[in-house]
C-alpha cells in the first residue's frame, strides 16, 4: 500500500488460533450483554484515572482521514453538573410538551422517562462528547471527514470501555444540545454529540427487562 512518504511501523496484532479467538469473542460478548442503561446512580466518586483510561480507549477509534474530530469533557464539578441538569431539563420539558409524537411517547412509556433528569447531578461524573464539525489551524478552516460516523464509533468504544471497567452509563441526548457547549465553553466548531452520566449504580438499582434481538435477527450470511 502506498503511504505517500508517511512514516509507518509494523502492525502488532497477534495471530491467535481459532479456539482462542472464539473464547475471547465469547467473553467479550458476555461482558457486553450485561451492559444496561442506568438512570439511578450512586453519588460515590469514581477514580479519575479510570475515566482517563476509558477516554484513551475511545481516542483510539478510527476516524475519517485520522482527523480524530472529538473532544471528551469530563465534568465532576457540582455547580457545572447542576447547570447542565437545568439546561437539559429545559429542553426536555419543551420536548415532552410540544415536540414528541404520540408514537414516540408510546415507545418511551415502558422506560418511564420524563423531563426530569436528576441523574445529571447524582452521577459523580458526566462525560460530554463533542464532534468537531471542522477545525481551525493557524487561522485556516480545516475540513473534517465523516465526523458523525467517527465520533459515533468513538462513543461506542467509550461505553464498552466504561462497562468493561465496571461503571454504569446512560446515553443522554437532549435535543437541541447547544446549551452544553455554552456551559462548558466549547468553541463554535464543536457540536455536542452525546452526554454520558457515569458512575456506580445506586443500591437496589433496577432496570427494565428488555429483550435484545437474537443473532439470527441481526446477522445475515450471503
Amino acid at each position: 500500500m502506498n503511504h505517500e512518504g508517511e512514516p509507518t511501523l509494523p502492525l502488532d496484532l497477534p495471530r491467535r488460533p481459532g479456539p482462542e479467538l472464539l473464547e475471547r469473542a465469547r467473553r467479550f460478548r458476555e461482558t457486553m450483554a450485561s451492559r444496561r442503561s442506568v438512570r439511578e446512580f450512586s453519588s460515590e466518586a469514581v477514580p479519575l484515572d479510570v475515566l482517563d483510561e476509558c477516554v484513551r480507549a475511545a481516542g483510539s477509534a478510527p476516524s475519517g482521514a485520522n482527523r480524530q474530530p472529538w473532544t471528551f469533557v469530563v465534568v465532576t464539578e457540582p455547580a457545572l453538573k447542576r447547570a447542565i441538569r437545568l439546561g437539559a431539563e429545559a429542553e426536555e420539558r419543551e420536548f415532552y410538551a410540544h415536540r414528541i409524537t404520540d408514537e414516540w411517547r408510546a415507545a418511551l412509556a415502558p422506560l418511564g422517562t420524563n423531563w426530569e433528569k436528576p441523574f445529571l447531578e447524582r452521577a459523580p461524573a458526566l462525560i460530554a462528547i463533542f464532534r468537531h464539525a471542522y477545525d481551525v489551524e493557524e487561522g485556516q478552516k480545516r475540513t473534517n471527514y465523516y465526523t458523525v460516523e467517527s465520533v459515533g464509533i468513538a462513543v461506542g468504544i467509550l461505553i464498552a470501555a466504561l462497562h468493561h471497567a465496571g461503571l454504569a452509563t446512560l446515553t443522554h441526548t437532549p435535543s437541541p444540545m447547544a446549551f452544553l457547549g455554552q456551559i462548558l465553553g466549547r468553541p463554535a466548531n464543536e457540536k455536542a454529540f452525546v452526554l454520558l452520566p457515569v458512575g456506580y449504580p445506586s443500591a437496589g438499582c433496577r432496570v427494565p427487562a428488555l429483550h435484545k434481538k437474537a443473532l439470527e435477527e441481526i446477522r445475515l450470511l450471503r
